[in-house]
Parts: structure tokens; C-alpha cells; sequence
């Protein structure tokens, strides 16, 4: 009998140091910020093309930067509008990305008329930091950027908040926390309902495996090193607090954030809000699919709340 308890307790040593390993496997390959095999590059169409070789080149072009709740240095780039129209687009990028991928968006906002700041998230780009918060520590980073545009702009700025893919989970987390009424409209590009629910998808889409129990340990790792769960990271829990008009956008080809999890976190908010589905267009594909579209929907949104 003494023997058999050894070997159970034993056993359970060794799954239990097993799991802590492959949880502390997942935190580095999913949340540790890092170049990342299965993160494809984008498009490179002409408008693309374009708008980064304006990007670059504007001679307007400034670097800002904030400090965190945490004490990380973080930068955005700031590209102010030809005429001050007193109206300010604050962009998120996607994981693993940086404020230099998102030209075209910028670009689309000059067009209209507004000054744009494209923040690098903590871990990205120019931006301190050594985890990725999928969109919950982030969201407090973009209530700072928000005061920072304020405090360089004017007291009356409106103020649109456009996020693509984790940038667009951001700021549907965004939207659940008290902001200033200068933040008149978000716009989400295929942002997910929750790291968890994302995480789970991504788990038996790359390895097979179910998420129980890898997700649980990793997101308690997670806790330990990064001082969050992945089921604070929720989208929707934060947008059945949301007060802002939201247009949401998702190609119906997506395999990275499915598909399924538009109509989601669309039912989550009872503020005014539009659906725009791109035909064909797979993760983060809507603007590159159909440009003059995907401006058009985005142009008539912000004029029904200026």
C-alpha cells in the first residue's frame, strides 16, 4: 500500500512539474514578444506600398512617448494633418506587429482629414516591455495615449480609436473604462473575444490539443510572470460596459481570429454600431481586399458620430 502511494504521489510530481514546463513552454511562445514563425507578413499591394513611402517620408513626422502605470517608456508616431481639423485617429496594430506596418490605415485617416498616432504596444516595436498583454494592460496604455493627444491638441479633439486584430481586441477593451467624451467612435478590425478564447483556438489549430488543462496553467504562468489571466483579457466582458458608436469589421475567410467571433462580440455592446463583412478576405485582409470599401464604410460611419 506505502509503495503505491509513492508511486501516485510521484506520478503527480512529475505531471505537475510536467505542466508548469509546457505551460512555461506556451507564456514564451505565445506572450513573450518575439519574431514568431507563424505570423504571416502582409500583403504588398501598391496602396501599401504607397502610403509606407509616405509614411516614411512625411516631413511632419514626429516620435511621442509616454510613460506607463508601470514605468515603460512608450513610443508612437504622430503624422498631423494637412489643415488642423481638430480631430485626432489613434491606431493599434496586431501581435507582433509595430506602428510601421500600419501605413495604410494612417494613410486612409490623412485622407479624411485627421491627425494620426500610431502607438508601438509594450513589447513592440520602439515601446518597452517583455510580455504581450493581449489587450488588457494595453487598454490603460491607450487611456494615457488618449490624454497625451489631448494635452497636444486641444480640449475639444474627437477622438477615433481604429485597432487591427490584437490592436482591435485592445480597444474594444478600451471601450469597457471610463474615457472622455472626445472619444466619439471605434472601429475594430477583426479583434478577438478574448486572449483565452483565441489562445484555445490557436492551440488546436497549430498542435491539436485541447485547452484544458494547457490553457489554465500557462494562463496562471501567465499571472506569475506577466501579472495577468487570460480571462481578464475579454473583449466582451469589456464591451457590455461600451457607450461608443463601434463599426466592426471581419473578413469571412479568416483563419487566424475566426470568423464566428465577429457576430460575438458585435451581440456584447447595445451601443450604435455597424457590422461591415469583407467577402474573401482572410485575417486582417479587409482594407488590402477592398480599399475603396473599406474607406467608404469607415468615412460614412465617422459622419453619423462626428
Amino acid at each position: 500500500m506505502k509503495k503505491r502511494w509513492k508511486f501516485l504521489i510521484g506520478l503527480l510530481v512529475v505531471l505537475f512539474i510536467a505542466l508548469i514546463a509546457a505551460g512555461n513552454y506556451f507564456y514564451n511562445y505565445a506572450v513573450v514578444p518575439e519574431e514568431k514563425d507563424f505570423i504571416g507578413g502582409g500583403s504588398n499591394s501598391e496602396e501599401r506600398v504607397q502610403a509606407e513611402k509616405w509614411m516614411a517620408e512625411d516631413p511632419q513626422r514626429t516620435e511621442w512617448q509616454i510613460q506607463s502605470e508601470d514605468g515603460l517608456t512608450l513610443s508612437a508616431i504622430y503624422l498631423p494633418a494637412e489643415q488642423d481639423q481638430k480631430k485626432t485617429a489613434i491606431i493599434a496594430h496586431g501581435y507582433m506587429g509595430q506602428a510601421e506596418n500600419m501605413a495604410q490605415y494612417a494613410d486612409l485617416y490623412h485622407q479624411l482629414g485627421y491627425n494620426v498616432l500610431i502607438p508601438d504596444a509594450r513589447g513592440h516595436g520602439k515601446s518597452e516591455g517583455d510580455y504581450v498583454g493581449f489587450g488588457w494592460d494595453e487598454r490603460m496604455d491607450y487611456l494615457h495615449w488618449i490624454d497625451q493627444v489631448l494635452a497636444e491638441t486641444h480640449s475639444d479633439e474627437r477622438i477615433v480609436l481604429h485597432g487591427e486584430s490584437m490592436g482591435a481586441a485592445t480597444v474594444m477593451m478600451v471601450s469597457g473604462e471610463k474615457m472622455p467624451e472626445n472619444v466619439r467612435a471605434i472601429i475594430e478590425d477583426c479583434g478577438y473575444t478574448s486572449a483565452k478564447d483565441e489562445l484555445s483556438f490557436q492551440l488546436k489549430q497549430m498542435f491539436g490539443l485541447p485547452s484544458f488543462p494547457l490553457i489554465p496553467v500557462t494562463s496562471l504562468v501567465t499571472k506569475v510572470r506577466a501579472g495577468y489571466f487570460f480571462g481578464e483579457a475579454d473583449a466582451v466582458s469589456q464591451l457590455k460596459k461600451n457607450q461608443t458608436p463601434m463599426l466592426f469589421i471581419h473578413g469571412d475567410k479568416d483563419d487566424f481570429v475566426p470568423f464566428y467571433m465577429l457576430n460575438e462580440v458585435y451581440q456584447a455592446t447595445d451601443a450604435p454600431k455597424e457590422k461591415f463583412v469583407v467577402k474573401g478576405a482572410k485575417h486582417a485582409q479587409a482594407l488590402s481586399k477592398a480599399p475603396e470599401e473599406y474607406k467608404k464604410r469607415v468615412q460614412a460611419f465617422l459622419e453619423k458620430h462626428p
